[in-house]
């Protein structure tokens, strides 16, 4: 049960400083009661509240439940989700909460084609069909892609949906930063991100149970990323600017030709 309910915070966006704070107990104690140590059912209960459970919530899924979910992918599920590539959306879609069903509808997808491609991926150990028909996926949302085939398959099929947009439209919504951090200000960027992720696929969840219906809910596409900037073409600017600057400051002062 305590499993289910870590699965169904993190679902949520409950960071550990969130939950310590909606507690009023410290995060060491959060911690400690998500370990199972010194939880009561009456705390237990509270938590469970908070993503909208009940205790009998939490001990029907546990008894369908595979346990910890993976947090990576495996070299070879990976390079077998790269073969196809509605093969990995419809399992990024499946994992965002979405139901195959959905995905059938919006991308008409024949009823044989969705089933082996359920199949496929129950085969890899990536989901679990349950026998109310329900799919259930293997993996944790908070799914990182460390290895070469995904982060391949994005550079392929991805990456231009992000640099073909027209970033001047007023219904292009981007923020863009720069920051000076140290090796451990960037760690912590990086962790940042990734609980913005958490928070967007629990947003995803809340819009889907209140508006799962709503004609007007569309496929959106979002990217976070940061990396290290390359600044030598801006000092080179900074140089010549520094430069041309000078030399006109200078030319201001020469004294006036005889």
């Amino acid at each position: 049960m305590i499993a289910v309910l870590r699965r169904h915070l993190r679902k949520d966006g409950w960071t550990v400083l969130r939950l310590s704070q909606e507690l009023g107990v410290g995060e060491a104690t959060v911690k400690r009661w998500l370990a199972g140590k010194g939880l009561t059912i009456d705390r237990l209960e509270r938590m469970a509240r908070l993503c909208g459970l009940v205790l009998g919530d939490l001990a029907r899924e546990a008894e369908d439940s595979p346990g910890e979910l993976a947090h990576e992918l495996t070299l070879a599920q990976e390079k077998a989700l790269c073969s196809n590539i509605f093969l990995s959306f419809l399992f990024m879609a499946l994992l965002g909460g979405i139901p195959p069903e959905e995905v059938a509808a919006d991308f008409a997808v024949p009823a044989r084609a969705m089933e082996a491609a359920l199949e496929r991926l129950e085969r890899l150990a990536l989901i679990d069909r349950l026998k109310s028909g329900r799919v259930r996926p293997l993996v944790d949302r908070a799914l990182v892609f460390r290895k070469q085939p995904l982060r391949a398959l994005f550079e392929r099929q991805m990456k231009h949906t992000f640099f073909e947009i027209d970033y001047s439209l007023p219904e292009t919504v981007y923020t863009a930063d720069t920051i000076k951090l140290s090796a451990a200000g960037a760690a912590g960027l990086a962790e940042l991100i990734d609980r913005h992720h958490m928070e967007v696929q629990a947003l995803a969840e809340r819009d889907r149970q209140l508006h799962g219906n709503a004609a007007d809910r569309s496929w959106y596409g979002m990217l976070s990323v940061m990396r290290a900037l390359d600044m030598g073409p801006l000092r080179a600017e900074g140089v010549a600017a520094w430069s041309e600057a000078v030399g006109a400051a200078g030319a201001d002062t020469k004294p006036a030709a005889l």
